[in-house]
């Protein structure tokens, strides 16, 4: 049970920090889509950047979340 337990653990800081990915990498998109036309170059491509990063660590936590939920069905 212990085992168990520590994982249910695992996936809901992990849902947590999933959900905090996503309300930022949606904050910067919309950012990008209202106030890219009057910005420095410099900004737009480092919310550009911000964006790419975010998604990907989006993707990768997600796996994450994934395996351990695999992992608790085998429990």
């Amino acid at each position: 049970m212990p085992e168990l337990d520590r994982l249910k653990e695992q996936v809901a800081y992990l849902k947590l920090w999933l959900g905090i990915m996503v309300v930022t990498d949606i904050s910067v998109v919309g950012w990008l889509a209202s106030a890219a036309d009057g910005t420095r170059p410099v900004l737009v491509a480092l919310a550009v950047i911000t964006v790419a990063l975010v998604t990907t660590g989006i993707v990768i936590v997600h796996r994450y979340i994934e395996r351990r939920i695999d992992q608790i069905g085998k429990l």
